[in-house]
């Protein structure tokens, strides 16, 4: 049987967010609807700092929390070591083990629209690709490791190959399923659904993360928690989606 340090030493938890040096001047025009200081490159960083947080107290990782703990104005700087070019859009993906250890997984990321990074009221660019939306064929258990975002991650990745999604490039998403048929989240965003004109997003009850664009996009009153079955998704129906690095994304369910 495994112990809780083997099993504390066989994942870490993460947060993936985007950085981006036209997000401060845009953030500057429309800081009464952002939540982050106006100046930071750095998408919703203490919003992650927060995510991080949440999920080392979970697992009861005492280093990591305590690492964590420290004020957002240092966590941001040991996040600058990272940039090499700060000219660039980068997405970064930041690791934290059992102990504390940290670290920062830097990628050049393709140049967005950064009306993009706001809730959709403020979207001004309706001509950007729709995603296609599927649904899982297999229900996914909720555990600490859907509601939280860590590396172990295969049931995740076994969604999108089921769905054929065989590039993270790919325009596309699968919404996960618990057993009861409650959609839980997408495997790499968190889904919004239209009903009687107001926008739902599920509860994290149905067991799905607690993501960063989730939090800010109930925080300033764009969406509502509302249990959403997969029965009730209709083929070709439209959907947001959102995620830390690609910001709000239209989507479009395609039934199978």
């Amino acid at each position: 049987m495994a112990t809780n340090s083997s099993l504390s030493s066989s994942f870490e938890i993460i947060s993936s967010l985007r950085f981006d040096p036209g997000l401060p001047e845009a953030a500057c025009r429309y800081a009464s609807s952002y939540p982050e200081h106006p100046n930071s490159p750095y998408y919703l960083l203490g919003y992650h700092q927060a995510r991080l947080r949440a999920a080392a107290n979970h697992f009861q990782w005492d280093g990591a929390l305590n690492w964590l703990k420290q004020d957002l104005q240092s966590f941001e700087k040991f996040i600058d070591a990272s940039i090499s070019d700060r000219s660039k859009a980068w997405r970064l993906r930041i690791v934290v083990n059992s102990e504390g250890e940290a670290r920062v997984e830097a990628n050049p990321t393709p140049s967005i629209d950064i009306m993009s990074l706001f809730i959709p009221p403020l979207q001004t660019n309706q001509s950007s690709p729709i995603w296609r939306v599927y649904i899982d064929t297999q229900p996914t258990t909720p555990s600490g490791f859907t509601t939280h975002k860590t590396t172990a991650r295969d049931e995740y990745n076994s969604a999108r190959l089921r769905a054929g999604i065989l590039s993270p490039s790919e325009p596309a998403e699968v919404l996960v399923v618990n057993s009861g048929g409650e959609i839980m989240e997408g495997s790499i965003t968190t889904p919004y659904f239209l009903r009687d004109n107001v926008w739902f997003t599920p509860p994290l009850s149905s067991g799905g993360n607690a993501g960063t664009t989730r939090r800010y996009a109930l925080s300033q009153g764009f969406c509502q928690e509302q249990t959403i079955f997969r029965d009730q998704l209709v083929d070709g129906e439209l959907c947001w989606l959102s995620n830390g690095v690609r910001g709000f994304m239209r989507g479009q369910i395609v039934a199978k």
